[in-house]
């Protein structure tokens, strides 16, 4: 890394300064005045149109969040910024982490690291390198180094977005296993426990922020109840403790292969004379099924709706909004009087206060009364930053069907 007196210099528009001095971390790139010669991926100090020093920050040349702040200071060893606030990391978990061996390490914004995520699967450590910078082998190794000592895996891998690495023009890689030979293991939430393939499955793979949800759920799940859109089983597999019959939907013959392999490992774990509950699994779109299921008078006492993030961008808000409300407005349909209805949504551009307006509207058309019994985010180990506004992404509303 160049010194901080030789340090390539980024000037900001007035209206990036703001941003920054409000508290955000992120500049667009159509707030950036002058970025002559700067490498991709670089460390660069960043300055107001006159020139005045805000901070440290990464720097991409082709994202169009073309800065990340790292510190409102000069940053002069970078290596040492990142070996602590990754010891940050893992110690800010060992103080909110509970009923788990299985939860976000690092929180790339939300624990001042731009551009890194690390996910914990009992033994195996999962990470995601999002920006140019981090993906630098000096910024790899260290991050390795650091995660090796502080947390002691038997394997470390590396999950790939082959779209994201396109978007900031990294060379491809495939997804594979960066220190260790283990590439499965066990781990449990709540009790509950689910097998693991570090390479395979959706993100880093699994669903970790939804963790504290699922307990949430189960407290007050009853009845014969429906999870839909069940990936792999997480919502089903809590609710199966409290519930009468369990019916979990997906469209991923895959995700539902390994449901039913986690809910074999949890009836093995029933002590002999115990009910051991079976679960149904069903392939199918879930828009499809609960149109059909709601037209054929179909009813439960527990519904979950847990959908993929419908809004990718601001451009999507309009038909996200409309694809919740279907699926909501048929579930309330479906619950029975006294019923509940656990609602989902991990798109970031749908708003808290978008979505309970979505829900009551639901609920007025449906003809049913929701009372909202809580309204949750994402697990405490998925920090919100208040500045960073993206960093808060999950909405979780648990009802009451009174009618």
């Amino acid at each position: 890394m160049p010194p901080s007196q030789s340090r390539p210099r980024v000037k900001i528009s007035e209206r990036g300064a703001m941003r920054l001095k409000e508290g955000h971390v992120w500049v667009y790139r159509s707030d950036i005045l002058s970025a002559d010669g700067v490498a991709p991926g670089s460390l660069v100090t960043v300055a107001d149109q006159r020139g005045k020093p805000l901070g440290t920050a990464l720097y991409s040349s082709s994202s169009q969040i073309a800065i990340r702040m790292l510190a409102r200071e000069e940053v002069t060893d970078f290596p040492a910024l990142l070996r602590q606030r990754i010891a940050a990391a893992i110690d800010y978990r060992k103080n909110i982490v509970r009923d788990t061996d299985a939860y976000r390490v690092i929180f790339s914004e939300a624990d001042f690291l731009p551009g890194l995520i690390v996910d914990r699967y009992n033994d195996i450590l999962s990470l995601q390198i999002l920006t140019q910078a981090m993906d630098a082998e000096f910024v790899r190794a260290t991050v390795i180094t650091e995660l090796s000592a502080g947390l002691h895996p038997a394997s470390i891998a590396e999950r790939v977005d082959p779209r994201v690495r396109e978007l900031e023009t990294l060379a491809p890689r495939a997804s594979r296993l960066l220190q260790g030979e283990k590439a499965s293991t066990i781990f449990s939430m709540n009790g509950v426990q689910f097998h693991h393939d570090v390479l395979q499955g959706q993100k880093t793979g699994g669903f970790l922020d939804q963790r504290e949800n699922y307990a949430a759920a189960a407290q007050y799940a009853r009845g014969e109840a429906l999870d839909v859109f069940c990936y792999q089983g997480g919502f089903a597999l809590h609710l199966a403790a409290q519930c009468t019959q369990v019916t979990g939907v997906d469209s991923s013959r895959p995700a539902l292969e390994v449901a039913e392999q986690n809910a074999a490992l949890n009836r093995s774990l029933i002590e002999p004379g115990l009910q051991r509950k079976e679960i149904d699994w069903i392939e199918a779109n879930a828009f499809d099924l609960l149109k059909d299921y709601a037209a054929s008078n179909r009813r439960y006492d527990t519904i979950v709706l847990d959908p993929p993030a419908f809004a990718k961008t601001k451009r999507d808000l309009g038909s996200a909004l409309r694809g919740y409300k279907e699926l909501n407005l048929r579930a309330l349909k479906m619950l029975r009087p006294g019923g509940i209805l656990v609602s989902c949504s991990c798109s970031y551009h749908v708003s808290q206060v978008d979505f309970l307006e979505m829900l009551g509207s639901a609920a007025l058309d449906a003809h049913r009364k929701l009372r909202l019994i809580e309204l949750r985010g994402q697990a405490k180990d998925h920090p919100i930053l208040l500045d960073v506004p993206e960093t808060a992404y999950l909405k979780c509303a648990i009802g009451h069907v009174s009618i």
